[in-house]
């Protein structure tokens, strides 16, 4: 079988390999399994392989480079304007030559793939929107469009779009889904934490400011006013590392958080397992998977009411939804601190919903896709 791959997402060339950002591939390489020759259709770009890159495992991938573009401003919109026939044509190709079509929306080589899929109505397709599916929600033009499209059971024919979380008045192209980071075998027990200790707290993703790291900040140190023995550590890397930095230091928090930057998948995960919450204030999700990655080892998760997180969270029974009002949130934090049978149980719910989603039952759904 040969897949045709679209994606926005950058990759580097090292050595004949293609690496990209390592979340992404992780899961691309389960669909890769189950498939003879992988035609790509994505941009490259130059400079280090960082700790979070990661390459494809495949013998048979068959790259065709297409310039990264943007509507961001006049300049970008004339580069676009004179790259697209180049774009649209390997696109085209790609999907002609192609036995299953696979989209990664959204972004703008999303809103090519939409646009060029409807000229293939008879071709098996996916589509993996790996943002926020919810219709309530304020998106970019862009996003909305590929949303409408892809919907579209008329424009878009013989495609299963995979969406995070259940929505009303969905159409038949819209499949609930999920994505994963651990296997059935890393199911070990792990002791859920007590609260006689540090209140371990964790923040793990970009440090941008639609992840708004510094909230996580300021809420752990509105913990610490209030007398908790609070540690903040941050995992992960980004342009918001400089106000971070400057606010630790102009608040003397230095000794109760640590910045560590981009680290190995293994070292966030001991990072996990010894930590109380994990804080996520994100503004924009699709299926958070640092949120069920730390349920998965009995960490309770402070994230933001967007998106699926509700219904990961289940209302608060497995977790703590942010207002994002520093004062309210230290409250909401204090009221499970002050229960720790109320903690434990949020935990324990948690690792219990989490489980269920492992790359195992990930991959038998892939194969499922892939035959119809």
């Amino acid at each position: 079988m040969k897949l045709a791959l679209i994606t926005h997402v950058p990759h580097i060339i090292r050595e004949n390999r293609y690496y990209a950002y390592g979340p992404y591939v992780k899961e691309m390489n389960l669909w890769f399994q189950y498939v003879d020759t992988v035609l790509l259709v994505a941009p490259i770009q130059d400079g280090a392989i960082s700790a979070i890159d990661l390459p494809y495992q495949h013998s048979k991938i068959d790259f065709r480079v297409v310039p990264a573009f943007s509507l961001l401003s006049v300049k970008e919109i004339v580069k676009t304007i004179i790259h697209l026939p180049r774009i649209v044509c390997a696109t085209y190709i790609a999907m002609r030559d192609a036995d299953h079509i696979h989209l990664r929306c959204p972004g703008n080589m999303g809103l090519v793939a939409c646009l060029v899929q409807m000229l293939f109505p008879k071709k098996n397709k996916t589509a993996k929107y790996a943002g926020n599916w919810d219709p309530k929600s304020k998106q970019p033009w862009s996003y909305r469009l590929q949303k409408w499209i892809l919907e579209n059971t008329w424009l878009t024919r013989n495609m299963k779009v995979l969406v995070y979380g259940e929505w009303e008045n969905a159409s038949s192209n819209i499949v609930p889904f999920f994505t994963a980071t651990y296997r059935d075998s890393d199911k070990k027990e792990v002791p859920l934490r007590t609260l006689d200790t540090t209140i371990n707290l964790l923040f793990v993703g970009t440090l941008s400011k639609g992840k708004r790291p510094l909230y996580a900040v300021q809420l752990t140190e509105a913990l610490l006013r209030s007398g908790y023995a609070v540690r903040l550590e941050v995992y992960g890397e980004g342009t918001e590392r400089e106000n971070l930095e400057n606010y630790i230091r102009d608040n003397a928090l230095q000794h109760y958080i640590i910045l560590h930057g981009n680290q190995e998948a293994e070292i966030v995960e001991k990072a996990y397992q010894k930590s109380h919450f994990l804080i996520l204030p994100s503004q924009s999700e699709g299926w958070p998977k640092v949120v069920a990655e730390a349920m998965f080892w009995g960490c309770v998760p402070v994230a933001t009411r967007v998106s699926c997180v509700p219904t990961m969270l289940d209302n608060g029974k497995r977790g703590i939804l942010l207002s994002m009002s520093v004062a309210e949130d230290r409250m909401l934090m204090e009221q499970c601190l002050a229960s720790p049978a109320d903690y434990r149980e949020r935990a324990r719910l948690g690792m219990e919903w989490s489980r269920q989603f492992t790359l195992d039952y990930f991959e038998s759904e892939i194969q499922k896709m892939l035959r119809k």
